[in-house]
């Protein structure tokens, strides 16, 4: 069977009752967030989980999960969109054997930035991919020859790579390897616990709920707050405050703090702005029909 939770990131979960449907395979969704000691799975199950859950910015414990789906003889693949460039990341160490990721998030590539695949070293010679493509080939410029896989991670390339979001990407890496992800982990702790704290004083009397873990060990680097009317202030903030948040369905607002460059004083900017914007109902005035892109 196939195995997620059903608060997991929608696209990890559409990709999965696709191949469920194609391969007559039997897709289980559970409730709750990842714990290892319920975690629903069996031998020769696989399962897809999110380090850092894209709604609540809840922090799963990565290595106690993958302990838990060896020893279950389940194989257990990794979303890291949310996590990699914000909080420690060490697959090596956890015994992962498989992870996908984006790199326009907090690894800062900006929108189209390629994706990313990891494939422990002692699995990289016995998968294939679906997509057969002339980077993945062992010969690349012997056209004429049958594919032949690379016997390493390069199989799993397929086609010619975006130039311009590779670029991207590879400056991004850069600077956060510059800054190193301890650094990075520190201040985006603390740039979530000024925006608690400022949620606690300001915006909890005005109908704001926190909808993400309050201990620090146990969250990514955002933060979810629920209001009846999320998507108007999520609108307001955008076209009237200067300040660009996400919508998640169906009451969460969703403030993402990017710790390489996201200062302090913007986070109370940001906070400040909001509280005022609900304060003067502004927010009611926004049409409350949400749009395509949220």
């Amino acid at each position: 069977a196939l195995v997620t939770d059903r608060g997991n990131f929608p696209t990890d979960r559409y990709v999965l009752e696709g191949i469920a449907a194609q391969r007559g395979l039997d897709l289980r969704l559970f409730d709750g967030e990842p714990d290892a000691a319920t975690l629903p799975c069996g031998h020769g199950d696989v399962v897809v989980l999110s380090q850092v859950g894209y709604r609540s910015g809840a922090l799963a414990d990565l290595p106690a999960l993958q302990a838990a789906a060896r020893e279950r003889g389940a194989t257990l693949i990794w979303d890291l969109s949310h996590a990699a460039g914000a909080v420690p990341v060490d697959l090596h160490a956890a015994g992962a054997e498989l992870a996908v990721g984006c790199t326009y998030k907090y690894l800062n590539a900006g929108p189209g930035a390629p994706a990313y695949l990891y494939v422990a070293a002692g699995l990289q010679g016995e998968l294939r991919s679906p997509i057969w493509g002339w980077f993945g080939q062992r010969d690349q410029f012997a056209m004429e020859r049958d594919y032949d896989p690379e016997p390493d991670i390069r199989r799993y390339l397929a086609g010619t790579p975006p130039i311009l979001g590779l670029a991207a990407v590879e400056e991004g890496v850069r600077l956060t390897a510059q800054a190193g992800i301890a650094a990075l982990r520190a201040k985006s702790i603390g740039l979530t616990e000024l925006l608690i704290a400022l949620h606690d004083a300001w915006l909890a009397p005005l109908g704001f709920e926190l909808a993400s873990p309050r201990v620090a060990q146990r969250r990514g680097s955002h933060i979810s707050l629920r209001h009846p009317r999320a998507w108007q202030v999520t609108r307001a903030l955008i076209e009237r405050c200067d300040v660009v948040p996400d919508f998640r369905g169906p009451d969460s607002v969703r403030l993402g703090v990017a710790p390489l460059y996201t200062r302090h004083v913007d986070v109370w900017d940001a906070l400040d702005r909001l509280r005022d914007l609900v304060e003067r109902g502004e927010h009611e005035t926004v049409d409350a029909t949400p749009g395509r892109v949220t």
